[in-house]
């Protein structure tokens, strides 16, 4: 297949917009060739991935964009960093890697990004509608937007991402194509109890269990509540990503592509059925623990980051209690959200218990727990799927009543009824 510029997109190869912009427009060319795409789409927005520091390489190539003078051209938010900039004192790595992080978030807000520092940019206000085209990077943040807002994004990485932010400009391949976005697999949860369907465990569950069943495929998923939250959607998303390839899902009946399962599958057949029982459902959750009994050392729960109604079920769950001595209880969320909660009072009730808020970044690539700490729980799927081989911690997940339950006690404590 040919690829089709337009004039723009040659005077900016030719590098009539400067030189980063032309660097990233070769780059955007080179993707667009090896995904056989016939021409490039105009985006909205963008969200860069490419704010943790991984190694010597990554800074180099913002810094590079940088100071050759590149500007991002659309509204660009910034993924998590690797350091939380609202309380410095919590990070517990090296000053060479902390300056190397620092340096590298610099970069990125001198190209013109919005230092949003989330992962969860859908939460900030002004996100994309149904059908706009924009380049969002991490994980959770592409499954979000193509599945709950309706947006298109394709999966772009480091480097890319940043690439489409300083020239507007993606691929017309992937999940910005409406054939890309019908369901392939569909997953019947309709069997399920109904306690389970309203309970917020179930969605990060779920989702663990989707991405293994599906891979890099899009499912659509059959006899979810119609009054699941966004909240509880983030969850299946962020986890179906995790532990499979999943940038979008179909939600059939609350998402905005799938009015119905015919709708979501194109009219087409699934390539498989798979019904979803209590039995799945229970070996999914115990795939993410490595331990479920015994002492715990911290809690770290928001990954994704937080929204306010998290953190006010947080404040509700903790409110009166104290953490065992020794135990470390954090919570990711983002500046805005606490911000909001902190005008809410809900931010002290939860520091009187012992909560300890992390802006910025997130417990499970940043090194803020403590060094001696051995058993973490959390109720996130994505930190328990991640942060045993990032951090070489046993992990017991639960939910958030039971995390907190549990920070109480100073050990695991769980509640079976569900199950």
């Amino acid at each position: 297949m040919n690829l089709q510029l337009t004039g723009d997109d040659v005077a900016m190869l030719a590098g009539e917009q400067g030189e980063a912009t032309a660097l990233a427009m070769r780059i955007i060319v080179r993707l667009a060739e090896l995904q056989r795409a016939t021409r490039l789409l105009d985006i909205e927005a963008a969200h860069i991935d490419s704010c943790l520091y991984h190694g010597r390489a990554g800074l180099d190539f913002a810094q590079r964009l940088a100071e050759a003078g590149g500007q991002v051209v659309v509204p660009t938010t910034l993924n998590v960093s690797s350091l939380d900039l609202l309380h410095p004192e919590r990070y517990r790595g090296d000053d060479a890697t902390r300056d190397a992080a620092r340096a590298l978030m610099d970069a990125y807000t001198t190209m013109g990004a919005t230092p949003s520092w989330t992962c969860a940019p859908y939460q900030l206000p002004g996100r994309p509608g149904v059908g706009e085209h924009i380049a969002w990077g991490e994980s959770n943040a592409i499954v979000f937007a193509n599945s709950v807002l309706g947006a298109r994004t394709d999966r772009y990485g480091d480097f890319v991402d940043i690439c489409a932010a300083l020239t507007g400009r993606v691929p017309d391949a992937g999940l910005h194509r409406d054939d890309a976005r019908l369901a392939t697999v569909v997953i019947d949860v309709s069997g399920l109890p109904e306690r389970m369907l309203g309970s917020s465990l179930l969605y990060p569950v779920l989702g663990h269990l989707v991405g293994g069943r599906v891979g890099t495929g899009v499912p659509a998923i059959v006899g979810l509540s119609p009054q699941t939250s966004e909240d509880d959607l983030k969850a299946l998303g962020a986890a179906a990503a995790s532990s499979g390839g999943v940038a979008m899902f179909h939600a059939v009946g609350i998402t905005p592509e799938a009015p119905d399962l015919v709708t979501a599958l194109g009219g087409r057949g699934p390539v498989g059925t798979h019904r979803v029982t209590i039995e799945h459902v229970r070996d999914a959750r115990d795939d993410l623990s490595t331990f479920t009994t015994g002492t715990l050392d911290a809690v770290s729960v928001g990954t994704p980051h937080l929204s306010v109604r998290e953190i006010e079920a947080l404040a509700a769950a903790v409110d009166g209690q104290r953490f065992h001595d020794g135990l470390e209880f954090y919570a990711n969320t983002h500046r805005f959200a606490l911000q909001e909660a902190a005008e809410r009072g809900l931010v002290e009730r939860c520091e009187t218990a012992g909560v300890r808020f992390v802006v910025d970044t997130c417990t499970y690539i940043t090194p803020i727990l403590s060094p001696t700490t051995r058993t973490v729980m959390t109720d996130s799927a994505k930190w328990a799927y991640y942060a045993p081989g990032n951090l070489g911690v046993e992990v017991a997940f639960g939910s958030l009543r039971e995390c907190v339950a549990s920070a109480v006690a100073g050990e695991v404590t769980r509640d079976d009824d569900l199950w």
